[in-house]
């Protein structure tokens, strides 16, 4: 058989009030062999946090983001510093077998390869990735969260996408953050699937396909000749947060 190992995801992380008890939670469930996820903030304070919770025996900390030679020499310098000696260092961060080449001097114990095993290196990939933004607090009211990790740093807070057409052609897209303002022009982006907990019927059978294709075309329409290069660029729709 295949021995299957993972981690915590940053949306666990935000949806604690602070990265330690994130990490006490999951030490709690799972002991402190697991591997946490430290550079949802600060990658050193990430560090601290991990071996203060875990202690010393602590299985693996996980980086996702920074430059990885550089970051990964200075992360088992301080795990050796802290007195962890034994604690892994496990990398991810849309690796393929180049980068994973380029760290062949680094001190890394695993890797962790996804987006390149699913496509195959050298076909073009939609990197979607699940970003938390906002999580209720206990009187239910929204709480913003983000990264703010080097690189990966998110805009927290729930968003309302618009989209603007000049000439029926986008030529901006407007996000507001937690409300969006009174007098909003253009299409908005978001689409209700789930309504009171049950599918909304628009979306379903034949007729929902068919809805999707055509308002596929119509998006597909409004964007600009530069949407379609095939070359890396700036982007083709200006994203603008309100």
């Amino acid at each position: 058989c295949i021995p299957t190992m993972g981690t915590a995801a940053h949306s666990f992380t935000l949806l604690h009030d602070s990265e330690e008890a994130a990490f006490a939670a999951q030490v709690a469930a799972l002991g402190p062999g697991t591997t946490l996820l430290v550079d949802t903030y600060d990658i050193e304070r990430g560090v601290e946090a991990a071996v203060r919770v875990a202690g010393p025996r602590l299985g693996a900390v996980r980086i996702d983001s920074g430059d990885l030679p550089v970051v990964v020499a200075q992360v088992r310098a301080q795990l050796d510093a802290l007195g962890a000696t034994n604690t892994r260092i496990t990398v991810t961060n849309d690796l393929d077998e180049y980068a994973i080449a380029a760290l062949r001097g680094a001190p890394v114990d695993s890797y962790g390869v996804g987006t390149a095993v699913v496509t195959g290196s050298g076909h073009p990939a939609a990197g979607m990735v699940f970003k938390l933004v906002a999580r209720q607090g206990a009187d239910g009211t929204w709480i913003g969260v983000g990264k703010t990790s080097e690189g990966k740093a998110t805009i927290g807070g729930r968003k309302i996408p618009v989209r603007r057409l000049s000439g029926g052609r986008a030529v901006e897209e407007t996000v507001y953050v937690d409300e969006p303002a009174a007098d909003v022009e253009g299409r908005v982006l978001d689409t209700v699937y789930i309504e009171g907990g049950a599918y909304v019927p628009d979306h379903l059978g034949a007729a929902g396909v068919a809805a999707a294709r055509e308002h596929h075309r119509a998006a597909v329409a409004e964007l600009p000749p530069d949407a379609l290069r095939l070359s890396r660029g700036d982007a083709a729709i200006p994203t603008v947060y309100v």
